[in-house]
C-alpha cells in the first residue's frame, strides 16, 4: 500500500551541517557559521590544521549523498516513492539551494529530517529556522519537520550492532569501559529546559538495555572555542579520570552516538586529538564504526520517515 503522493509529489530533505571542499573553503565556511561576525585567526588555523590532519577533506558530503541514496532505495521497498535531497546549514548544497529546486520539481509534501538524532534549540531549531527561510509562503507546500528521532528503536539497534562489532576488536579477557559521546553546546541551554541532555541519555540507556551493559560512561566532545562554559565532562576528562582509575593501563570504547556520520569531529576529535590523550595516558582507546550509509542505520531512518506519515 502506497501511502504516499507520486514520485513528483513528495520528497524528503535530508539535512545536514555542511562541510567545506577544500582548504581555501574553510575561510569563507568559517565565515558563514559565524554569520558575518569578525573571524578570530587563532581559531582558523586551528581549523584549518585539523582539516589537514585528516587529509585536508571531510568525507561528510559524500557519505549524505550515499544515505540519501539508500533512503531513496529503502523507502521504494516499503511502497514510499519519493525523491530524497540534501542540504546543509553551512556550506554547498545549501538548504537554500536545494528547497527551490525540490519546489521547481512539483513537491507538494516535503519530510525534513535532519541528521542528528537528539533535538535542541540550538542545534536542530537552527535547520528549522533554514529551512522556513527557504519556504516561500504562497507555495503551499506540507512540510513535516522531524525535530527528534532519538527514541527510534531501530537506531538503538544500529548503534547496538557498532559496539557488538566493535568489542571484538579488543582482548577477549577484558574490561572495557564504554564512553558514549555528543557534541557539546554551551551550558546556557540548560536553564532553557532544553531537552538535549536527556534525550542523549535515553539513547544511551535504550543501547546499553539491548546489550545488557552492566556499566557504561557519557562524555561531551568537541566544544566550541567561545570563552563561554560547554556542557561536560568533555571526553578528555573522562579519559583521564579512567587513566587515574587503572594505572596500569586500560581499554575504552568511544560510541560517538551522538553524530551518524564520519566528519572532522569523529576523524580528528576522537581518532586523532582523543587517540593521541589516550596513548599517553596509557589507555587502549577504539571507536565504534560512524553510520554513515550501514543497511541498519538507513532502516532507521526509513522507518523514521515511515511512521511520521502512518501517524498522519
Amino acid at each position: 500500500m502506497t501511502w504516499w503522493p507520486s514520485l513528483s509529489d513528495a520528497a524528503v530533505l535530508l539535512m545536514a551541517y555542511g562541510t567545506p571542499g577544500s582548504e581555501s573553503d574553510i575561510e569563507p565556511y568559517l565565515a558563514d557559521i559565524q554569520h558575518g561576525r569578525p573571524l578570530n585567526q587563532t581559531v582558523l588555523d586551528d581549523l584549518k590544521m585539523r582539516y589537514r590532519s585528516i587529509g585536508g577533506h571531510s568525507p561528510l558530503l559524500e557519505i549524505t549523498k550515499a544515505q540519501a541514496a539508500e533512503l531513496q532505495k529503502a523507502l521504494k521497498s516499503y511502497g514510499v516513492q519519493a525523491r530524497v535531497y540534501i542540504g546543509m546549514r553551512h556550506w554547498h548544497p545549501y538548504i537554500r539551494e536545494v528547497v527551490p529546486q525540490i519546489l521547481k520539481e512539483g513537491c507538494s509534501e516535503l519530510t525534513a529530517l535532519v541528521l542528528a538524532p537528539h533535538y535542541s534549540e540550538m542545534s536542530i531549531g537552527a535547520y528549522r529556522r533554514a529551512l522556513e527561510e527557504a519556504l516561500p509562503e504562497s507555495k503551499g507546500v506540507l512540510v513535516d519537520f522531524v525535530e527528534s528521532w532519538h527514541d527510534n528503536p531501530v537506531f538503538h539497534q544500529a548503534v547496538a550492532e557498532k559496539i557488538k562489532d566493535a568489542l571484538h576488536k579488543f582482548p577477549v579477557t577484558a574490561r572495557v569501559e564504554i564512553i558514549f559521546t555528543a557534541h557539546s553546546l554551551p551550558e546556557r541551554i540548560l536553564q532553557e529546559n532544553n531537552p538535549y541532555p536527556s534525550q542523549l541519555r535515553a539513547s544511551c540507556q535504550a543501547v546499553a538495555d539491548l546489550l545488557k551493559l552492566d556499566h557504561w560512561g557519557f562524555a561531551y566532545q568537541s566544544a566550541g572555542q567561545t570563552g563561554e562554559k560547554w556542557l561536560g565532562p568533555d571526553i578528555l576528562e573522562a579519559l583521564e579520570e579512567i587513566a587515574q582509575a587503572k594505572p596500569n593501563g586500560g581499554h575504552v570504547l568511544v560510541v560517538p552516538i551522538g553524530f551518524v556520520a564520519d566528519h572532522l569531529e569523529t576523524l580528528y576529535d576522537i581518532d586523532i586529538e582523543a587517540q593521541e590523550f589516550a596513548k599517553n595516558h596509557g589507555l587502549d582507546l577504539k571507536r565504534t564504526k560512524s553510520m554513515n550509509a550501514s543497511p541498519t542505520f538507513i532502516t532507521a531512518l526509513a522507518d523514521v520517515v515511515r511512521k511520521r506519515h502512518l501517524m498522519q
